[in-house]
């Protein structure tokens, strides 16, 4: 049984996105604390609120940290303790299992779907966010089958900031002789994403059809630099880093490589596409499921038949 503290503070829409950009750029950020910005209701799209979740009571600092993250007069802050809950099972309440295209991803607490032409994988509650869950996650899985499905051919791909390591498996399903390549700036995703790969049947190694796990902060380690260029890079991360890392992410693309990312709200697309323009990159198509968005870019560079068709495709409508 564990307590646990929130802080909640009412704003528009605009506001509270702009404090989790600032929490983006925040670098000596309490790891402790963690954000979440969501609509109070469907009916009041433009009324957000910004919760804070500590194991702890919220210290002086730990509000001010908050209040920090707004520019001007910020919001009040609201105190509330949280019952006591045992929450590995309340991190299991309501996770269920989901279909993203091809793919089925449920916790080991629920059966696969073990249905011909649908890929199941299990992935711990405790790793939520990695588990296709979040919609960004949910909506990369999609994409990922619109690529295969448009005739995409990848021999070398790389998952930067892999989490869970179930992007990277995904991509492995569906072209198994790749040369695979996972990497996340948190040591700890090592061993998760082992353990997951073992779980789920993933060969972990060096050659084409095995993953390599990495740590690395954005491309930037030797490994990554060494298997490069790549025909598809996925990254569903953050908008900031994104936007960071577009240019890093041309230049490990082969010419006409193509680039998934997500981890940005539609709100944050544009910024996000500006960056990736001037880097050379261009739409292939997007998503969009609630408030997120999903971007499939293709570098520029030489690239015919089937490639030059799959970057020739219409943008799709909201949803999926």
């Amino acid at each position: 049984m564990s307590q646990a503290w929130k802080l909640t503070a009412l704003a528009p829409r605009g506001v509270i996105e702009a404090a989790l950009l600032a929490h983006e750029d925040a670098l000596d950020w309490d790891p402790e604390i963690v954000l979440s910005g969501s609509e109070i209701a469907e009916d009041r799209p433009e009324d957000w609120q910004l919760e804070a979740w500590l194991g702890r009571k919220p210290s002086k600092a730990d509000k001010a940290a908050i209040t920090a993250l707004f520019r001007g007069k910020a919001p009040r802050l609201v105190e509330e303790k949280l019952p006591e809950v045992d929450w590995l099972t309340h991190s299991q309440q309501g996770l269920e299992p989901i279909r993203a295209g091809r793919f089925h991803v449920h916790t080991p607490e629920h059966p696969p779907l073990a249905q011909p032409g649908v890929r199941d994988f299990a992935i711990p509650a405790s790793q939520a966010f990695g588990t296709g869950q979040h919609a960004t996650t949910a909506g990369c899985l999609e994409m990922l089958g619109e690529m295969k499905a448009r005739g995409l051919v990848v021999r070398n791909l790389a998952d930067i900031g892999t989490g869970t390591g179930l992007l990277a498996f995904a991509a492995l399903h569906l072209w198994p002789h790749a040369l695979a390549t996972a990497s996340d700036i948190d040591a700890v995703c090592v061993g998760v994403v082992e353990d997951n790969a073992r779980a789920n049947g993933i060969a972990m190694g060096a050659r084409p059809g095995e993953l390599t796990m990495l740590v690395a902060d954005g491309m930037e380690h030797p490994l990554l630099k060494a298997r490069g260029p790549y025909d598809l890079i996925i990254a569903n991360i953050l908008a900031g880093p994104l936007i960071h890392l577009a240019p890093h992410f041309a230049r490990s693309l082969v010419p006409g490589g193509h680039l998934l990312l997500a981890g940005l709200l539609e709100s944050q697309e544009a910024q996000v596409r500006r960056a990736c323009r001037a880097a050379g990159l261009r739409i292939a198509a997007r998503k969009v499921n609630g408030d997120w968005s999903i971007l499939w870019l293709r570098k520029r560079g030489s690239g015919a038949g089937r490639a030059s068709r799959a970057g020739a495709l219409p943008e799709w409508s909201r949803g999926w």
